[in-house]
């Protein structure tokens, strides 16, 4: 920490906090501004962001105000920073929405100027003045932070393989469209990349013995005699596209590199199906969500992560259809402008769990199958099923209510999340 400076004009303050800190985060050093409790002195320094300097100031607080928490607001809700200060117990985090700061610095500096130590100032500001808005960061259990982590990031692997996919797919289309019949139409299948870092082009498997590929079918379990018959007759008779080697020799790289980064994605992404699966059977509030209609063994784990365990954090519909962005946004001005839309500030992958367990439930449940029909009466399909969660979620939400099945540990309302969706 260095550059440190003094100003004063921050107001008075309460006493439940030994001191006030508002903290701008940088890639490489943040910006921070000081003031402690009772004191009109606010204190300007600069923090780089290794763990040895964060760790270096966060005891330095300790022993500068030995009783007592330190309240930090900081503009990010997750990441390095916000991870390497929650081990502190005196520090108490208020993670502000960098759009809130954003629009508070411009409704004080109307030439949007921006500058790392003037966002400190405005987030001490905010934290000072403001803390009545910020809500402190309380972290949910080990299992259910873990359980979110991994969900949100099979899901990021899981669009990497579509991306490949589609790359393949087009490679593919460009020189060998034969290969969907004979390969599978899942591309991402162990059958479907075997064939094609072996045989990337029609000449190649042409070439190939018909003894060689029955055996190759089946050692991928494709054993139907019908259906292997007619592949090999599909060999026998295809014609090329191209015989361009120009085409021939770049596509058939790609579609080797594709097929190979393919097969190295699956065995990870099962991985995290495993462990997903075993975390959330063993997490208390897995039955709950297990009788979700329609959730199934991946939506389930993704909507209980989503709700968390904090049975106050939501005390009604609302708050949770707000949260996870289902619920729309209202601008309206005078009698005559009038505007709903999509909420644009929320979670994205939470909303889109809501939204995909919309259409997932009305398979299989009465309520959610008449819900959408009464919808696509007035709507097409995608605004039906978006609007279904925001119905649904009346029925959903209201946790802690006494209509409730009570554990060991928690109450939820399982009555009502039966009967609703």
């Amino acid at each position: 920490m260095n550059n440190t400076s003094a100003t004063t004009g921050a107001p008075a303050l309460a006493a439940n906090y030994v001191a006030f800190v508002g903290l701008d985060w940088g890639d490489e050093k943040h910006a921070l501004s000081l003031c402690p409790a009772h004191s009109s002195v606010v204190e300007r320094a600069t923090l780089e962001q290794t763990p040895e300097a964060l760790a270096n100031w966060a005891n330095a607080l300790r022993t500068r105000f030995p009783s007592g928490q330190i309240a930090v607001a900081l503009e990010q809700a997750r990441g390095a920073l916000l991870a390497g200060l929650s081990q502190y117990e005196h520090i108490v985090l208020f993670p502000v929405n960098p759009k809130s700061l954003a629009r508070f610095r411009e409704a004080l500096y109307p030439s949007r100027s921006k500058d790392d130590p003037v966002d400190g100032d405005l987030l001490l500001e905010m934290l000072l003045k403001h803390r009545a808005h910020l809500r402190p960061w309380q972290p949910d259990t080990v299992q259910t932070r873990q359980l979110g982590l991994l969900n949100e990031q099979r899901r990021n692997f899981v669009d990497l393989r579509t991306c490949l996919t589609n790359q393949l797919l087009s490679h593919l289309k460009a020189i060998f469209p034969q290969a969907l019949e004979l390969a599978g139409e899942d591309l991402g299948s162990r059958m479907a990349t075997d064939f094609l870092k072996k045989w990337p082009t029609l000449q190649a498997v042409q070439k190939a013995k018909p003894s060689q590929l029955r055996t190759f079918y089946y050692g991928h379990n494709s054993r139907s005699e019908e259906l292997i018959d007619a592949r090999l007759e599909r060999v026998s008779k295809a014609v090329a596209l191209t015989k361009d080697p120009a085409l021939l020799k770049a596509h058939s790289l790609a579609i080797e590199a594709l097929a190979s980064q393919l097969a190295t994605l699956r065995p990870w992404i099962e991985q995290y199906d495993r462990q997903i699966a075993e975390l959330f059977c063993a997490h208390p509030d897995a039955f709950i969500f297990e009788s979700l209609p329609g959730a199934g063994p991946v939506l389930a784990p993704r909507l209980l992560a989503s709700l968390g365990t904090d049975r106050s954090r939501f005390p009604g519909s609302v708050e949770l259809s707000c949260y996870t962005g289902i619920a729309p946004v209202t601008e309206q001005s005078g009698k005559t402008q009038y505007w709903v839309h999509i909420r644009w500030s929320c979670p994205k992958f939470i909303r889109q769990s809501w939204h995909e367990f919309a259409y997932c439930s009305i398979k299989y449940s009465a309520w959610a199958a008449a819900l959408y029909e009464q919808y696509r009466k007035k709507m097409d399909h995608h605004e039906a099923v978006g609007n279904w969660p925001t119905s649904g979620s009346a029925s959903s939400g209201g946790c802690g209510s006494s209509e409730s099945h009570t554990t060991k540990r928690t109450t939820w309302p399982r009555s009502r999340i039966g009967a609703g969706l």
